[in-house]
């Protein structure tokens, strides 16, 4: 009707009109079939449009973003526990003399342990050629090779475990476009790190396998590359468990007053203080520091024993006297008793949220409980389950220094 007022309005016939306005409706028409199958043989021919990538976006947006969040933050979680699973597998292998007993790396072969009489004594021989046997386990038996063997074969596919389960949720969450920008980033360097993580593990190995002219000392690992082993492992626990954490826990509305500015700093500084004292372990570790003096308070007679600076230079004390290297345990150890209850005093004039309470709580009694399972271990000679759980406990009280730095952190603007 508007048309054909418009055509009468300029003199034109009424049935003109109408017949002027179908044929126009008909051409739309047929332009818009025309548009529909131009689309269609686009697609047929893989050309790209606007139209399939808006629609693809509109299908991976589907999944809302709390969702996502909460899947991505529990599989960091998970990440993070196998993490804890390799550093204490890594901690018995240790304990129990293990490491050196697989002499070589492959990262497929490997996985196939020996089966047979033939193949487990064709192994034998191998570890027979290496100095760990030829002066610690010369009286060894096949039976007895075989545990220690399966201990670091257990340890190392373990490792290979957690490599998989960070790297093929990985490609799949990637192709699903749930990673932001800044996720992506630490996603891709938590895989690499990972693998390097591998590669360092066969780099200390190799350090206890070789051989030594002139030395009849027990062959051990290189104290230097097992606490780089073990720090970053630490690391990758560390960043796997913020991300989760982050992920999964909604941030705390605290306000940002002078004490909880202050609280905050020695919260940071007490969660360092706590991995340097887990990190220490290991030169503790590498050099069976912990059965040279086996009381407390005073080491022997004496609060400072004559030789705790008896290398030159002094600075090789802190990392190769075995009696240097556990008095700096047990100083960073109460040092870090001391700065958890500090902490914990100044949280008590701080009105915070519980969950924020309930981190610091459980911090405090850790710490104190893990002091007890150190002086413990140390009184007993050093048993491998007191010394196993005395590991464990370290990464636990890691954890929680972590949890309670998360609670505390700064909201951005």
């Amino acid at each position: 009707m508007l048309v054909t007022g418009l055509c009468g309005r300029f003199g034109l016939r009424a049935t003109r009109a109408r017949a002027w306005a179908w044929s126009w409706v008909w051409d739309g028409g047929r332009a818009n079939a025309l548009s529909h199958s131009w689309k269609q043989w686009g697609v047929r021919k893989g050309i790209s449009s606007v139209v399939t990538k808006v629609s693809a976006q509109s299908r991976t947006d589907r999944v809302p973003s709390v969702i996502t969040d909460r899947i991505l933050g529990k599989w960091m979680i998970v990440c993070s526990g196998m993490v804890v699973g390799a550093v204490v597998l890594g901690g018995v292998t240790r304990l129990t003399e293990s490491g050196l007993s697989m002499v070589d790396w492959h990262l497929i072969k490997e996985m196939k342990p020996p089966k047979t009489q033939g193949e487990w004594e064709a192994e034998f021989q191998k570890y027979q050629q290496f100095p760990e046997f030829k002066i610690l386990n010369h009286d060894m038996t096949l039976n007895e090779f075989k545990f220690i063997w399966y201990m670091e074969y257990s340890h190392r596919m373990w490792g290979r475990a957690v490599g998989l389960a960070y790297i093929l949720p990985a490609i799949y969450f990637w192709r699903k476009g749930w990673f932001s920008r800044s996720l992506k980033l630490r996603v891709a360097g938590l895989c690499g790190f990972v693998c390097f993580q591998g590669l360092l593990g066969w780099y200390m190995v190799k350090s206890g396998l070789e051989e030594k002219k002139d030395s009849h000392d027990i062959p051990r690992v290189s104290q230097y590359r097992l606490a780089a082993h073990l720090g970053s492992a630490l690391l990758l626990y560390c960043a796997s468990l913020w991300t989760g954490l982050s992920l999964l826990l909604p941030p705390n509305q605290i306000p940002n007053t002078s004490r909880m500015m202050l609280l905050r700093r020695f919260a940071r500084g007490t969660g360092g203080l706590v991995f340097v004292t887990a990190l220490s372990g290991a030169f503790v570790a590498g050099l069976d520091a912990g059965l040279v003096y086996n009381s407390f308070p005073k080491m022997g007679e004496r609060w400072l024993p004559d030789d705790l600076l008896a290398f030159s230079p002094a600075l090789r004390n802190f990392f190769e006297n075995p009696t240097t290297v556990q008095f700096d345990h047990r100083i960073l150890g109460i040092a870090s008793v001391t700065a958890v209850t500090i902490l914990y005093t100044l949280s008590r004039r701080i009105a915070m949220p519980r969950r924020t309470k309930v981190a610091i709580s459980s911090l405090l009694a850790m710490v104190y409980m893990q002091a007890a399972l150190g002086i413990t271990t140390l009184l007993l000679y050093v048993p491998t389950p007191l010394a196993v759980t005395h590991q464990s406990g370290s990464l636990v009280l890691l954890s929680l220094a972590l949890w309670l730095i998360h609670e505390l952190r700064r909201i951005p603007k």
